[in-house]
This record gives structure tokens, C-alpha cells and sequence, in this order.
């Protein structure tokens, strides 16, 4: 990698951080220029504008933490193994996050709500791509028969989706990451209720 691309790599790396703990709306072009040493003048040699960075940055973040969920389920035999790995990633969300300031998508999605579209959009990106990979697992779930063929894959990602979100929400919230551990342990008991046996 070139000294060029090797400088704009970092600007990208370390502005996700920030843009992850304080929101678009809360780094100025200032904060990235502290927090990487590189004047203002660097950082246009790299990139047209503010909202450049931040979306580069929006896509580091969610890669990192994507593939900290690919780890976590390599080596995991069954659908609720898989689908129990999301809890785990963000287990101690308070205190090692997989992602520093949490889930990117998250944190997009309720700043941006109503802001930056681009942004947003990026955010509904990674949720339809998370979505789908829950309902991939899902369909597996049921094709091994370890789930029930007539199991709402579509309702039961929603769910566990927003069992994991709202977990780390209020983990994050109150500094205890027990929230998330409570999430898993009530998501383990669904995902036996809705099992085959059953």
C-alpha cells in the first residue's frame, strides 16, 4: 500500500471511531485533524468534504463489526449456536465493544432518523444485509430440522434483532452490559421453544 492510501486508511480508521462515539453532527473537521495530526489541508488532499469521511468511516466501522459476527460464528455446528454468536459479540458492550462506541448501525440509525440521508441510507444497508443473514440462519435452522417448518423466519429476525439492539440501547444507557446478557439468555429459551421437539 502507497504512503498516500496508507494516510487516507488511517484518517478513515481513526474518524470511525469518533463518528461512532459522538455522531456526525458532534466531530467537526477539526476533531479529525486532532485526532489523527493531519492539518486540514491533508485531509482535502484525501477527500472532498466532511461528509466523505464520514461515510468511508460509516463503512469501516460496520465491516469491523461484521466481521467480529463471521468470527464469532466460525465453528458454531447449529442455527441457534449462530444466531445466539450476535449476543455474544456484544456481551461486554460497555466495556469491549466490538466497535469503539458501540453498534454502528444502531447509532447511525437514531442520530440520522430524521438527518443525513446518506447516512441513513447506509445504515438501512447494513440492516437489510444483518436481516438477511438472520434469515439465512433461520432457513438453515429449519432445512436440519432443528426448527419447525411453519416458524415466521421474517417476525423471528425482526425479533431477535431488536432483542439485540434494544439490549445494547440500554447496556450502553445504564454502563452494565447486563442487559445484553439478559437478552441472550431469554433469546437461548426462544430458540428451544421454537425448536422442533416442540
Amino acid at each position: 500500500m502507497r504512503k498516500g492510501e496508507l494516510t487516507k486508511e488511517q484518517i478513515i480508521q481513526k474518524s470511525a471511531a469518533l463518528f461512532n462515539q459522538q455522531g456526525y453532527n458532534g466531530v467537526s473537521l477539526n476533531d479529525i485533524t486532532e485526532m489523527t495530526g493531519i492539518k486540514r489541508g491533508g485531509l482535502y488532499r484525501h477527500f472532498a468534504s466532511k461528509d466523505e469521511i464520514a461515510l468511508l468511516a460509516y463503512d469501516y466501522a460496520s465491516e469491523v463489526v461484521r466481521d467480529k459476527f463471521l468470527q464469532a460464528q466460525a465453528g458454531k455446528q447449529t442455527a441457534k449456536d449462530k444466531l445466539l454468536s450476535f449476543f455474544e459479540v456484544y456481551a461486554d458492550v460497555v466495556h469491549n465493544p466490538p466497535f469503539t462506541g458501540g453498534c454502528p448501525m444502531l447509532n447511525t440509525a437514531v442520530e440520522c432518523d430524521d438527518g443525513h440521508r446518506l447516512l441513513r441510507e447506509k445504515a438501512q444497508t447494513t440492516f437489510r444485509h444483518f436481516y438477511g443473514a438472520i434469515q439465512e440462519i433461520l432457513e438453515q435452522g429449519i432445512q436440519n430440522g432443528e426448527f419447525r417448518s411453519d416458524l415466521n423466519i421474517d417476525s423471528t429476525a425482526s425479533f431477535l434483532i431488536s432483542a439485540l439492539e434494544g439490549s445494547i440501547v440500554l447496556s450502553k444507557l445504564e454502563e452494565n452490559s447486563r442487559h445484553v446478557r439478559y437478552s441472550m439468555e431469554n433469546m437461548a429459551q426462544y430458540l428451544e421453544l421454537i425448536g422442533l421437539k416442540n
